[in-house]
C-alpha cells in the first residue's frame, strides 16, 4: 500500500523525468510493407495495428516517403493510468519515391491498422504502345 501512495505523492519535476525517461525507452518498431506496382501505379499496404489516423503521419519529401505512427493501448475513461508494462509501439518506415512516379497525386487510406498508399505513375513514365504503319 505504501507504494501506492509514494506512486500518488510524486512531485512535478518526477513525472517530467518519468516521462522524458518514456520517450527514450519509447518502442520504435519497422511496419511490415506489401508494395504493389503495376503500369499505372504503385500501391503500397503497410501493418500499423492499434494506430487511429489521428497518431499517423505521411509526409513525401524530396522523393522521401515518410511514414511515422503512434499505436494507442485503449484505457477506459472511467480509469487512470497510473503504470503500465506494456508500451504503445511508435511505428517508422522511409521509403525513397522514383521520379516516375506522380507524389503530389497519393492517394491514402486507414481501415482496420492497414496503411494503404497509391501512388500513380506520371503519364510520361506510363507504358504506351507504339503503332507501327507499313509504309
Amino acid at each position: 500500500m505504501s507504494d501506492n501512495t509514494q506512486l500518488a505523492q510524486r512531485d512535478a519535476g518526477t513525472v517530467a523525468r518519468a516521462e522524458a525517461d518514456e520517450t527514450r525507452r519509447r518502442v520504435t518498431l519497422t511496419p511490415a510493407v506489401d508494395i504493389f506496382e503495376d503500369a499505372h501505379a504503385v500501391t503500397l499496404l503497410a501493418d500499423l495495428p492499434g494506430v487511429p489516423r489521428e497518431k499517423l503521419d505521411v509526409k513525401v519529401h524530396d522523393g522521401s516517403l515518410t511514414i511515422e505512427a503512434e499505436s494507442v493501448i485503449p484505457v477506459p475513461a472511467s480509469l487512470a493510468l497510473t503504470h503500465a508494462e506494456i508500451r504503445a509501439p511508435y511505428f517508422s518506415r522511409r521509403f525513397t519515391v522514383s521520379d516516375d512516379f506522380d507524389a503530389s497525386k497519393i492517394e491514402a487510406s486507414l481501415k482496420d491498422g492497414v496503411l494503404r498508399l497509391t501512388i500513380p505513375r506520371r503519364d510520361e513514365a506510363k507504358p504506351r504502345r507504339i503503332e507501327v504503319i507499313q509504309g
